[in-house]
C-alpha cells in the first residue's frame, strides 16, 4: 500500500468517525454581529500579534520542511470539519468540537492560530457559521487559546504519562478551555443586569457545560485514534516535526 492510500485511509477513517456524530448537531460559533462593535474590534486587536507570529511560523515550516504538507492540510481539514458540527447550547452561540487540539500537537500554538482562523473564516464564508465581525473572537477562542492549552498540556505531560492520556487530555482540555474563553468573551459583551460580569459568566459557562464536558471527552478519544493512525501512515512527517521527541 503506497503513503498516499494510507494517508486517505486515515482521512477517510476520520470524517467517517467524525460524520457519524453530525446527524443532529447544527448551529453556530459566535454568531455574525452578535458582539457589539467595541468587542469585536478588541478581539481582533488581540489576535493580530498571534496571526503574524503564525503566519511567520508556518512561512518557515513549509520552506524548512515541505514533506509536512500534507500532515498540515490534513490537520486543517480535520479542524474544519469536526468544528462544523453544532449542537446548539445559548442563545447567540454554541457547543462543539475544535479539532484543533490535534494541529497544536504537531505543528504548535502559533501555526494552528492561522490554520484555526482560516478553519473559521472559511466557515462563516461558506457555511454561515460564525460571522466576519465575530472572527477575531471566534479565533482567539479557537484557534489562539485552545491550542495554547493543548500545546502546554502535551508539552507538560509527554513522557511523563503515557503518549494516548498525553493526547487525550492536550485535545479534551484545548476543546474545554475554547469555552471558557467563549464564556468569558459573552460575559464581557453581556453582563448580567444585576450580577455583572461574574453571574453572566457562570450564566454562560453552566449552560455551555452541559453539552461542551461530553464533547470534549468524545474529541479526546478521538484525536487518540487519529493521532495513533498518524504514528504509523505518517512516520516520515512526524520525524520531521520531533512530535514524539521526550515522549
Amino acid at each position: 500500500m503506497t503513503r498516499t492510500n494510507r494517508w486517505l485511509i486515515v482521512a477517510a477513517g476520520a470524517l467517517a468517525l467524525i460524520l457519524l456524530e453530525a446527524r443532529s448537531a447544527y448551529a453556530m460559533h459566535i454568531m455574525e454581529g452578535f458582539l457589539p462593535p467595541g468587542w469585536a474590534l478588541l478581539w481582533f486587536a488581540v489576535a493580530l500579534p498571534f496571526w503574524v507570529i503564525g503566519f511567520r511560523r508556518i512561512k518557515r515550516l513549509v520552506i524548512e520542511k515541505p514533506e509536512t504538507r500534507m500532515l498540515l492540510g490534513l490537520v486543517g481539514a480535520f479542524a474544519f470539519v469536526l468544528s462544523a458540527l453544532k449542537i446548539p447550547s445559548v442563545t447567540g452561540s454554541s457547543s462543539h468540537p475544535t479539532g484543533t487540539g490535534l494541529g497544536a500537537i504537531l505543528f504548535g500554538p502559533a501555526v494552528m492560530s492561522i490554520v484555526g482562523t482560516i478553519v473559521l473564516l472559511f466557515q462563516a464564508l461558506l457555511l454561515a457559521h460564525g460571522g466576519l465581525t465575530t472572527l477575531g473572537a471566534n479565533a482567539v477562542a479557537m484557534a489562539i487559546v485552545g491550542p495554547l492549552v493543548a500545546w502546554g498540556i502535551w508539552s507538560g505531560l509527554k513522557g511523563r504519562v503515557p503518549t494516548y492520556l498525553a493526547v487525550f487530555f492536550a485535545a479534551a482540555l484545548a476543546n474545554f478551555a475554547t469555552y471558557v474563553v467563549t464564556s468569558l468573551q459573552l460575559a464581557l459583551a453581556y453582563p448580567d443586569p444585576t450580577g455583572g460580569f461574574a453571574a453572566a459568566f457562570i450564566k454562560f459557562g453552566t449552560i455551555f457545560a452541559v453539552t461542551q464536558i461530553p464533547l470534549a471527552i468524545s474529541e479526546g478519544i478521538l484525536t487518540v485514534l487519529i493521532f495513533n493512525a498518524l504514528q504509523t501512515n505518517a512516520q516520515t512527517e512526524i520525524a520531521a516535526l520531533d512530535v514524539l521527541k521526550g515522549a
